[in-house]
């Protein structure tokens, strides 16, 4: 990295800089916007790229926003993505910008996201005279909209119709590792996440009198447990995949059969063919279990969010800049993890690369997961994250600018 941008890089991090973006995250968190629904969101985002300075243009996926700030050299092109939109979840925490809006939360650090890259912003705005070509800010709605997302949307309304991203890179707040520390891997960084539906159908009657009917219940449980049998008896132990059922609704009584009951989940993998392994089984399991019965089955399978796979050169790039910027301490070496991710959609038309940033609360109260009610994140990695994406930014121009020469 040029010596006199880093140095300026401190220089534009300030405590006043910090604090602006702490107070916008924390006021994007007091008023959460469900996936498609960000138009305020949106428009609070339109409003700080206009008090910077930065030109945008909106219109992509509804309420999403494109940055653009152009070097003062000529060069490649560098996209950096925030996810905006929060969760349909009821927020139990207790601290002072806690969500105000019944039902909604942002249980996922998107607010932190968007105020960070909005930080990242402000400090290249300044610095643009020194940077070989472009940096684009992509504000991206939906991705919590599974299977469909915002990011397939944005990319077919023409977000980069005008500049093409030689890379594109996306950071995410990880509370399994503690503040200081990013987290980056070649290929395989987050997992593929289909969803399905089953409904069973039986015949229903009276408690009493089971043989008169076929019981959705005793169905349901059966396809439950063998489904299970997928992973444990048909894929390789050494081989990641999940299924889970998060929802079960049947049944009228405590004295009546039920006669149809609705199963939702989920189905987790890293690759490709184990994907295809784990739907094929999980479609003749579900529909022979049903007519073992003398019961039936729908099913409705919705192919979600692909593998986010990282370039390997980028997410070389961005842990070299780890280390450049932080120490080799702050590299741990890590695991792929089965959450799906729509950045996986911009990787398949993109180079690029998704990293974690550690946010790990530093209290005596137990840290909650991402998407639980009571999740917090510690925003001591609000700064470092600014710095590190700033840093992604330069370096990745610097080695687009080796390559022209």
């Amino acid at each position: 990295m040029n010596n006199v941008i880093s140095k300026s890089i401190k220089e534009w991090l300030t405590d006043a800089l910090i604090n602006e973006i702490v107070g916008f995250r924390r006021d994007l968190h007091q008023y959460p916007e469900l996936s498609g629904e960000e138009y305020e969101t949106s428009k609070k985002i339109q409003a700080k790229l206009e008090e910077y300075g930065i030109p945008f243009k909106t219109g992509f996926a509804k309420t999403g926003v494109l940055g653009v700030i152009k070097g003062g050299k000529p060069g490649g092109t560098v996209a950096l993505r925030a996810d905006i939109d929060a969760l349909p979840i009821q927020e139990r925490n207790e601290h002072e910008f806690v969500s105000k809006i019944e039902g909604k939360m942002h249980a996922c650090g998107h607010d932190s996201h968007t105020a960070m890259l909005l930080g990242v912003g402000y400090i290249l705005q300044q610095l643009k005279d020194e940077l070989p070509g472009k940096v684009l800010l992509v504000f991206q709605p939906a991705e919590e909209l599974a299977p469909i997302g915002g990011a397939a949307q944005m990319i077919k309304d023409g977000v980069f119709a005008e500049d093409v991203p030689d890379a594109i890179f996306a950071q995410h707040v990880w509370p399994d590792l503690p503040v200081g520390k990013i987290g980056v891997r070649q290929n395989e960084m987050m997992g593929a996440s289909d969803r399905f539906k089953i409904v069973i159908k039986g015949s229903g009657g009276h408690a009493s009198m089971p043989h008169q009917t076929t019981d959705a219940i005793i169905v349901a449980n059966q396809v439950i447990t063998s489904l299970q049998t997928i992973v444990s008896r048909n894929i390789d132990p050494l081989d990641p995949a999940v299924i889970t059922i998060g929802r079960i609704e049947g049944g009228y009584r405590y004295n009546v059969v039920a006669d149809e009951v609705t199963l939702e989940g989920t189905v987790r993998t890293l690759k490709k063919t184990t994907k295809e392994k784990v739907k094929d089984r999980f479609f003749s399991i579900v529909k022979g279990v049903a007519e073992s019965f003398n019961a039936q089955a729908d099913i409705d399978y919705l192919d979600g969010y692909p593998v986010t796979m990282n370039t390997p050169e980028w997410a070389d790039l961005v842990k070299e800049t780890v280390v450049a910027t932080f120490g080799h301490e702050a590299a741990p070496n890590v695991a792929p993890s089965l959450g799906g991710e729509d950045f996986s959609r911009f990787l398949l038309h993109y180079p690029g690369a998704y990293y974690w940033l550690g946010t790990a609360i530093d209290t005596e109260e137990p840290q909650k997961p991402l998407h639980d009610p009571q999740f917090k994140l510690n925003e001591k990695a609000i700064p470092i994250g600014i710095e590190m994406m700033v840093n992604v930014a330069i370096d990745a121009l610097a080695k687009l600018e080796k390559r022209t020469r």
